[in-house]
């Protein structure tokens, strides 16, 4: 069935949503806020549906030729600012469902929205006697092929084609355990930094490869399987704001608590009297202590540890600011309780997922305020986005 659409505003995730005449909620993927379009149902549930975009009746002036695109490139056909105020907005709806007040609000400058990611793992597979190297999709998981990626960096660009052909070598003339371990593995992992250049292997590196970083003009040791922002622009422009944010707090809050520290960049970068990090992966904390004895900071110490387990044996004194950095599924269950129960003067709180964060932060409000929110589109073109949350313990003075 097809059904012609209006827009009112795109989602979390691309998906821009209308109604139908039926009063049920439409996602149209592909469609923009207030286009006309005509859009093919393609899955029903009793409140709302799912919809392929036909055509076009009503253009966005945000509206352009896309260009070269790769899975997960949901904004492609819309302009850059387009999608900077497409993601603002839902941030902020964010914050207003969960009637959250935020004092003042912040955008990052942006910096090329194509050509930024420092790493990228390239699926591969032999298919009618074709190399098929690239991203896979979403919905059918099979390989998008490609020659360029307008997501990655030139000097990964640059090295694809060497990638594809030692990949083609190994699968036609390698040994026979060779072959059959490269067919296992399927994937080639491509990594550059401005101090190391790319670097690639395929399933895991088999032999240790440390790449180094340059963070708040501080050069950090990285393993090369290991996290690390895919933006070096907005991953440096994202810590020097974590780094403004301790800052503006120091004189109450001077000790810093890293959690979820990873190598240690945002607590190395805020050079405080007094250093904690905590991060549960062994060699992460290995490089993070690594990274503070090569930048002679000797007040660091960090622990390889799971936070939720020992967060009430860490130093979350009144002379504390807290930092953290959780992966997308948040902070584990009992880190808020344990935050507010403390006495923890202050939190930055550094986000890659908006509804993880809105469910911690509905638990912290219950004993810290909102000073500031900012957000980082760190991933442009596609859906996701990083977000700073600041918060201060109430009546803390």
């Amino acid at each position: 069935m097809t059904s012609s659409v209006y827009i009112a505003k795109n989602v979390y995730g691309g998906d821009g949503i209308g109604r139908l005449g039926d009063g049920r909620v439409v996602f149209v993927p592909g469609a923009w806020a207030g286009e006309q379009v005509k859009a093919e149902i393609t899955e029903e549930k009793r409140h709302w549906v799912k919809a392929r975009l036909v055509a076009v009746e009503e253009p966005s002036p945000e509206r352009v030729d896309g260009g070269a695109r790769v899975p997960g490139m949901v904004y492609a056909n819309l302009s850059f600012n387009g999608e900077m105020a497409a993601k603002e907005a839902q941030l902020k709806e964010f914050f207003e469902r969960a009637r959250i007040r935020i004092p003042r609000f912040e955008t990052a400058p942006q910096t090329d929205p194509l050509h930024y990611r420092n790493k990228v793992v390239y699926h591969f597979a032999r298919v009618s006697g074709r190399l098929l190297l690239g991203y896979r999709e979403e919905s059918s998981h099979e390989i998008f092929d490609i020659r360029e990626d307008p997501l990655a960096r030139p000097e990964i660009n640059a090295k694809i084609p060497e990638i594809r052909q030692s990949i083609e070598t190994l699968l036609a003339t390698g040994a026979p355990a060779v072959r059959k371990s490269v067919e296992r593995e399927a994937k080639a992992t491509v990594r550059w930094t401005a101090r190391s250049g790319v670097q690639w292997w395929i399933g895991k590196p088999h032999h240790p490869v440390v790449l180094r970083e340059v963070v708040c003009g501080k050069v950090f040791e990285v393993p090369a399987d290991g996290f690390f922002q895919v933006n070096p622009a907005m991953g440096d422009a994202l810590a020097k704001a974590v780094v403004a944010a301790y800052e503006s707090g120091r004189d109450s809050a001077p000790e810093l608590v890293d959690l979820y520290c990873g190598v240690g960049v945002f607590g190395l970068c805020c050079r405080p009297p007094r250093l904690t990090g905590v991060e549960s992966g062994r060699q992460a904390v290995e490089f993070a202590n690594k990274n503070a004895a090569l930048q002679g900071f000797a007040p660091a110490r960090f622990y390889s540890e799971e936070v939720g387990r020992n967060i009430r044996r860490l130093p979350l004194n009144p002379r504390a600011c807290v930092i953290l950095d959780p992966p997308r599924g948040g902070l584990e269950p009992n880190v808020p309780g344990a935050l507010c129960e403390s006495k923890a003067r202050r939190i930055v709180y550094v986000s890659c997922d908006p509804a993880t964060l809105m469910r911690d932060l509905k638990n912290l409000v219950k004993a810290f305020d909102v000073e500031s929110v900012a957000w980082f589109n760190m991933f442009p073109r596609t859906a996701r986005f990083e977000t700073m949350v600041v918060l201060s313990r109430r009546g803390a003075g």
